[in-house]
C-alpha cells in the first residue's frame, strides 16, 4: 500500500520538466549545505573546537556532492553527438572523481589540526553555549533538507536526491557525535574535542572510498546488470534458443548493453530482425536505465 502510494504521489513530468525539478532541487540544498558548512568552519576557528571545525569540513562534502550532481544533471541533458556517440554521461563520473582529490586535503587538514591538539600545540579551548547552540542549529537544518530532499526524490524517481538525502542523514548523527564531545569536554575532558575530529575524518575517508569505489567501477566499464537476470529475460521471449557474450557497462542509471541471441537457423532475415527488436523492447522496458541494446543475431553453435 505504501508503496501504491509512493508511486501515485509522483507527478509525470517530461524529461525537460524532471532535470529542472530535480536541478532546483539541488540548488536549493546547496545553499542550505553552504550554509551549515559556512557555520561551522567560521567558529570552529573562531573558537579553537577542532571537532566543530572538522564537522563543518565533512558538510562541505555535501556541497561537493551536490556540485556533481548538478554537472551530472547538466551533462545527462546534452545528446550524444558525433566526438561522443555514447553521450556525455561519465562527465559527471569524472566530477565525482575529482571529489576524491578534494576530500583528501580535507583530512589532511583535520588531521593536521587534531593532532596538534592532542600534542599539545595548540591552545586549548573552552567549550562555550554557542557551541551547543551552532551544532544543534546545524542539525535542524541538516533534518530539514532530509525531509524535504528525499520527498523530492521519491516525487521525481531520483536516484541522486535520494542519496544525497541519504548521506545527509548520516551527517546528523557525525553532528551528533561531536555534541557528545563538547559536553565531555565541557565536563573536564577536553581531549574529547581532538578525538570526535579524528572519528569524524574517519567519516570524511569513507565518503571518499565509496566515492572512488563508485567512480572506478563505473570508469573501468564493470558489469552493471547481472548476466543470469539478462538471459533469464532474453529466453523469455518466444524463438530465442539461447543467449552469451552478455556485456553491460555504465552508471546505474545508464547503462548500456550489447549481447548475441541465438536464432533458428532457417529463420527468415526479416523475422530474425524482428525478433531481436523484440528482444530488445523487452529488456529496455524491463530494465529502463539501459539507454542503448546491440543486439547480435546468430545460429546456436553446432553441437560436438
Amino acid at each position: 500500500m505504501a508503496a501504491a502510494t509512493s508511486a501515485a504521489s509522483r507527478v509525470i513530468l517530461s524529461a525537460r520538466e524532471r532535470y529542472s525539478a530535480v536541478s532546483g532541487v539541488l540548488i536549493r540544498v546547496l545553499v542550505a549545505n553552504l550554509a551549515v558548512a559556512a557555520g561551522k568552519i567560521a567558529f570552529g576557528y573562531a573558537s579553537g573546537a577542532i571537532s566543530i571545525l572538522s564537522d563543518g569540513f565533512h558538510s562541505l562534502v555535501d556541497t561537493a556532492s551536490n556540485v556533481v550532481g548538478l554537472v551530472g544533471i547538466k551533462a545527462a541533458q546534452r545528446p550524444a553527438d558525433a566526438d561522443h556517440p555514447y553521450g556525455h554521461r561519465k562527465y559527471e563520473t569524472v566530477a565525482a572523481a575529482a571529489v576524491t582529490a578534494f576530500l583528501l586535503l580535507i583530512v589532511i587538514e583535520v588531521l593536521r589540526n587534531a593532532f596538534n591538539r592532542l600534542s599539545g600545540r595548540a591552545a586549548a579551548v573552552e567549550i562555550s553555549t554557542a557551541s551547543f547552540v551552532v551544532m544543534l542549529l546545524t542539525i535542524a537544518i541538516n533534518l530539514v533538507v532530509v525531509r524535504y530532499e528525499g520527498r523530492a526524490g521519491e516525487r521525481l524517481a531520483s536516484e541522486v536526491l535520494i542519496a544525497d538525502a541519504t548521506q545527509t542523514r548520516g551527517d546528523v548523527w557525525t553532528s551528533m557525535t561531536v555534541i557528545v564531545a563538547l559536553v565531555g569536554a565541557r565536563l573536564g575532558v577536553p581531549v574529547l574535542d581532538p578525538i570526535a575530529a579524528l572519528v569524524v575524518t574517519g567519516f570524511i575517508g569513507y565518503s571518499g572510498y565509496q566515492i572512488a569505489r563508485t567512480t572506478t567501477a563505473i570508469l573501468s566499464d564493470r558489469i552493471v546488470i547481472a548476466d543470469v537476470d539478462i538471459e533469464r529475460l532474453v529466453l523469455a521471449v518466444p524463438g530465442v534458443l539461447g543467449c552469451h557474450h552478455i556485456r553491460t557497462r555504465g552508471s546505474a542509471d545508464y547503462v548500456f548493453l550489447d549481447l548475441h541471441v541465438w536464432l533458428p537457423a532457417d529463420m527468415p532475415l526479416h523475422e530474425a530482425h524482428g525478433l531481436s527488436h523484440e528482444v530488445k523492447d523487452r529488456l529496455m522496458a524491463r530494465y529502463p536505465q539501459i539507454v542503448d541494446a546491440i543486439i547480435h543475431i546468430e545460429p546456436p553453435p553446432l553441437a560436438t
